[in-house]
């Protein structure tokens, strides 16, 4: 997995709990109840469905 920034880790982090907030479905098989925590789990887990393209 690359390595992010913190500035990095929490814009994916964030755009990821709106989408899980939006009605977005988890990639967890057990996804905690709060978007934020689940969101974090799954950015832990690298399952996440989100690139950062550097410029």
């Amino acid at each position: 997995m690359e390595e992010y920034t913190r500035f990095e880790k929490a814009r994916i982090i964030s755009a990821r709990a709106l989408q899980l907030s939006m009605g977005a479905p988890s990639l967890l098989k057990k996804a905690p109840g709060n978007p934020i925590e689940a969101s974090k789990e799954e950015y832990d887990k690298n399952v996440m469905p989100i690139t950062v393209v550097r410029h």
